[in-house]
């Protein structure tokens, strides 16, 4: 029998989706499941984007253009405006979602063999596209009891060789919900301009900042345009996960030379994703101010609840909807397993993504959950009740 590619045994299974069949499995007999574990907004879309696709008046779904429809780009344009990111249509290349994205600056920037720098833990996907693009992430670690924030500049350094390409970060971070400060992204300024390396910024979540610390764009270091690749995503902002819009954005014109062959190898970003992103920039003020609101009030009922239950611990999350708190279980995969297969509380259970996943160093993260506060307040509130009571069943508790 033919085997498979090194690549595919590689490939690490999402830690967000790999215990679906689970979860699949408590719901066929009946068991209401949390879904705690994947960042997919509950929230509606903006109306604007579902009207524009209603009133889709075309003979033909034709190709788009490769790097996506101008009229798009031009009014991205000032939407980036409004954060201090002066940008060209001609900087911004329109991908399959913020993956694609993130896969198309690996390919053209990496050579195989290559290492990025990531602080860990980091959103997963990220460990999969540096596998398909035969790179290395070389991964420094952020703890929970300093609140996820980023190392001193030595221990940068210390990972830093002659393969090294660039640094990935995530602002506002993915899985943990960290904001860096001025002074962390100023520090990474100065290593990327020291070390002549690339910046990969995945700034999705930029919309839900739940502090009066300042965004700081990769887009906003000076000294460093042309080293920065920014990538960003309709996804959350708009809770448009399924249309699949996302952009790469760069000043580095070789760079995006680079990408636009991969892009025109797959050929164009969705149609119809395009035409819902682009009439979501004219969602009203209140639509935004309304779901930054809801995820104040979620974020406050999440972590409130969460450092209620005996042993279990979360910092506060500064942005993006995520937390990563500590659990007193001997190993947060089988209980989260654990959770679907053998447990139900009043006929309900939750679901939760296994922070080891989000890890490169072995044996971190095993006593952490990534959770998603993506539900109403209610439901919020219900599962909270359902994890507390699921900690004091587990046979495998940690007292």
């Amino acid at each position: 029998m033919p085997t498979i590619s090194v690549r595919g045994n590689e490939m690490p299974a999402s830690p967000i989706r790999k215990l679906a069949p689970l979860a699949d499995a408590a719901k066929q007999k009946g068991i209401h499941v949390f879904h705690l574990n994947i960042g997919q907004p509950d929230l509606p879309t903006p109306q604007a984007a579902i009207d524009a696709i209603r009133g889709i008046d075309r003979k033909v779904l034709e190709y788009s253009p490769s790097a996506g429809y101008r009229s798009y780009r031009e009014k991205l344009i000032h939407y980036y405006a409004k954060f201090n990111i002066n940008l060209t249509a001609d900087d911004i290349i329109i991908a399959t979602g913020g993956s694609e994205a993130v896969l198309f600056a690996f390919l053209s920037c990496l050579n195989p063999g290559d290492e990025i720098i990531v602080p860990e833990p980091a959103y997963a996907n990220y460990m999969a596209f540096a596998i398909s693009a035969g790179a290395k992430i070389r991964t420094i670690t952020t703890t929970i009891e300093e609140g996820f924030s980023l190392p001193k500049v030595e221990k940068f350094e210390k990972l830093i060789n002659e393969r090294t390409k660039g640094i990935l970060i995530c602002n506002p971070n993915n899985p943990t919900g960290y904001l860096y400060s001025r002074r962390e992204m100023n520090q990474i300024r100065d290593i990327v301009k020291k070390y002549d390396l690339f910046l990969f910024s995945d700034e999705v979540y930029r919309e839900f900042i739940y502090t009066g610390s300042p965004y700081i764009s990769a887009c906003h270091l000076e000294g460093i345009e042309e080293n920065v690749v920014l990538i960003d995503s309709v996804s959350k902002r708009y809770s448009e996960c399924g249309i699949r819009i996302g952009m790469l954005i760069t000043k580095n014109k070789t760079v995006r030379d680079a990408v636009m062959k991969f892009c025109q190898a797959r050929l164009s970003p969705p149609l119809i994703g395009q035409i819902a992103a682009e009439a979501s920039l004219d969602a009203s003020l209140e639509y935004a101010l309304e779901t930054y609101d809801e995820y104040v009030e979620r974020r406050k009922c999440l972590i409130d609840g969460l450092n209620r239950i005996s042993g279990v611990y979360s910092p506060i999350p500064m942005g993006a909807f995520y937390t990563v708190a500590k659990l007193p279980v001997d190993d947060s995969d089988k209980f989260c397993a654990w959770c679907l297969s053998d447990f139900e509380y009043e006929g309900q259970t939750v679901f939760m993504a296994p922070a080891s996943g989000f890890y490169t160093t072995p044996g971190l993260g095993r006593n952490e959950v990534r959770i998603a506060y993506v539900l109403n307040k209610k439901d919020l509130s219900r599962a909270l009740l359902v994890l507390e009571k699921a900690l004091e069943a587990y046979p495998g508790r940690v007292i």
